[in-house]
């Protein structure tokens, strides 16, 4: 598996993986196409033998960074694409001086729960009804300081 940084012409490919990870909000191609417009995102993509079989996504404001979305395909699942995606995205935090770093997760999605914690992350405050379909999100923190 190898990283490299998002190029415009992956956005059709991400844009069908976030339809198959995230039915029930998805970031549209236009959301996704839009990203190329800000300085302050960054995307990581994870490849096996030149094939997407991964994500993320990050944006910096300051010494903040929020990651707006990680996503592994189905069959790499649980083989560590996940966490190497977020620590590439520490990486690049760290180095533009972020101290702290947030994410979003539905409540439901225990597997998620369990890679961010494993990349240090912790539990701060749920956002009750805070998805389309009532459901909760956790928000979680971890500091780079």
């Amino acid at each position: 598996m190898q990283l490299r940084g998002w190029k415009y012409e992956d956005i059709l490919k991400i844009s069908e993986m976030e339809k198959d990870c995230f039915p029930l909000e998805p970031w549209s191609f236009r959301m996704l196409a839009s990203s190329f417009d800000s300085e302050s995102f960054c995307g990581i993509i994870a490849e096996d033998g030149g094939e997407i079989i991964g994500y993320g996504g990050m944006t910096v404001a300051a010494d903040t960074a929020d990651i707006d979305n990680v996503a592994v395909a189905e069959p790499y699942r649980r083989n560590g694409a996940g966490t190497a995606i977020i620590a590439r995205l520490l990486e690049i935090a760290r180095d533009r001086g972020v101290k702290k770093v947030f994410l979003e997760v539905r409540v439901s999605n225990a597997e998620a729960m369990r890679v961010y914690l494993k990349s240090g992350f912790k539990g701060v405050y749920a956002r009750t009804r805070y998805y389309s379909d009532g459901e909760d999100c956790l928000v979680m923190a971890k500091s780079l300081i």
